[in-house]
Formats: structure tokens, C-alpha cells, sequence
């Protein structure tokens, strides 16, 4: 085999490894029990790391020009705060039933 495929493999063993530390992570932080808006807010964090490693290594967008990683994380950024416009009013309400 090749140098440069041992190479290709490493990074995807390295980007593998992270994600598992990351997942690691959010276990830990849900079994410490630690306060609810904590909790919520780590694990978004913790949600967009894992995206970003996925989009940068395994979907290739890290070798990419920036344009074009504008032209796709853009667009998602706005569907996801469109869906949070449909589903938050549903979320609240629910949330004040309690």
C-alpha cells in the first residue's frame, strides 16, 4: 500500500476517534446530572462539534474552497432556525402545560 493511503486512513481514524471522545462526553455530562439548562446547552455544543468534524473529514469539505462550505453550511443554518420557528411556539407550549 501506498504512503499516502496510510495517510488518507489516519485522519479518518484520528476524526473517528474524536467523534467517540465527543459522544464520550455527552454521556458524562448526562449521567453527572448537572442543571438542565447546562445539560441542553453542552449537548448543542457538543452536537455542532460532531457536525463539524463529520462535514469537514467524512463529507470532505475541509479540503474545499470556503465558498463553497458558505454555499452549504448557509442554507442549513437558516432551515434549522426556520424549523425552530415552526416547532418552538409547540415546544413553549408544552413546556407551560407542565
Amino acid at each position: 500500500m501506498a504512503e499516502g493511503q496510510h495517510r488518507g486512513y489516519r485522519i479518518y481514524a484520528v476524526t473517528w476517534f474524536w467523534l467517540l471522545v465527543i459522544t464520550l462526553l455527552e454521556v458524562a455530562i448526562v449521567l453527572v446530572g448537572v442543571p438542565r439548562a447546562v445539560l441542553v446547552t453542552a449537548l448543542v455544543v457538543l452536537a455542532l462539534m460532531k457536525a463539524a468534524l463529520i462535514m469537514a473529514y467524512f463529507m470532505h469539505l475541509a479540503y474545499e474552497r470556503l465558498a463553497l462550505v458558505y454555499a452549504v453550511v448557509v442554507p442549513m443554518a437558516l432551515l434549522a432556525v426556520v424549523l425552530f420557528a415552526f416547532i418552538g411556539p409547540d415546544a413553549l407550549s408544552v413546556h407551560r402545560m407542565r
